[in-house]
Order: C-alpha cells, then structure tokens, then sequence
C-alpha cells in the first residue's frame, strides 16, 4: 500500500476504494476517479506489478471479483481511511519514527519530488 501510495501520488481516500477492475496489471496503469469525478490513469511502477499480482493471488476466489477493494481489513472487508492510518501509525512506530511527524500525504509530496528531480522540464504538477 505505502509503495503504491509512493508512486503513484494517489490520495489515500483513492487508495482504500481502489478496486480491482481500476488495475491494469498489463498495460501498467491504475484508472483513478479522483476529485471532482476527474479521471485520471496513472502508470504502474515496474516493481509494483509482481508485488500486486502475488498479493491478489494470495487472496481468495471471492476477495478478486473485479468491483472488489483491493485492500482489505483483518476481518477481510474493504478498509476505510481510518484503518489505514492504524495501520500506517503502526507502520512509522515499528520503524522507529515518530507518527506524529510523518503522515500518508507526505507520501504524495516524495511522489511530487521525485517526479521534479527526475524530470525537471516535463512534469505537469
């Protein structure tokens, strides 16, 4: 999820209603229904793809269908924003950094840093 969240800039509203069916695991892209119902399709990082296809062929029959959430809770229904910041503040403490510091949207500014310091004259922000 935190790799996902790194590369691709979504939102973390976006990523827990991420669904199966948005993923093109193929053509490397994520379809995005973002604010203000502007869709948006992202590239898929390289090393994202095998780590997704090994976590949906990990799950169940009935956890892929395609309207399915990609990402679950431990009692296997979709996980809401609240659990994902549970789990990323467990996440940051195992690490040893201080959540109070650290939060899911700095994730979108290392995206919007790395993007800048790879391409300086074409990034669109």
């Amino acid at each position: 999820m935190f790799k996902l969240l790194a590369t691709t800039c979504l939102r973390r509203s976006e990523l827990v209603s991420l669904t199966w069916e948005q993923i093109d695991l193929v053509n490397e892209t994520i379809r995005i229904d973002g604010k203000g119902k502007k869709e948006r399709i992202l590239p898929l990082h390289p090393h994202l793809k095998p780590l997704l296809a090994s976590y949906k062929a990990s799950l169940s029959e009935d956890q892929v269908y395609p309207t399915e959430s990609v990402f679950l809770n431990k009692n296997h229904k979709a996980l809401d924003p609240c659990g994902l910041h549970v789990i990323s503040v467990d996440v940051l403490k195992k690490a040893g950094l201080p959540p109070t510091r650290f939060t899911l949207h700095h994730l979108r500014h290392t995206f919007a840093t790395l993007m800048l310091q790879q391409n300086k004259e074409n990034v669109d922000l």
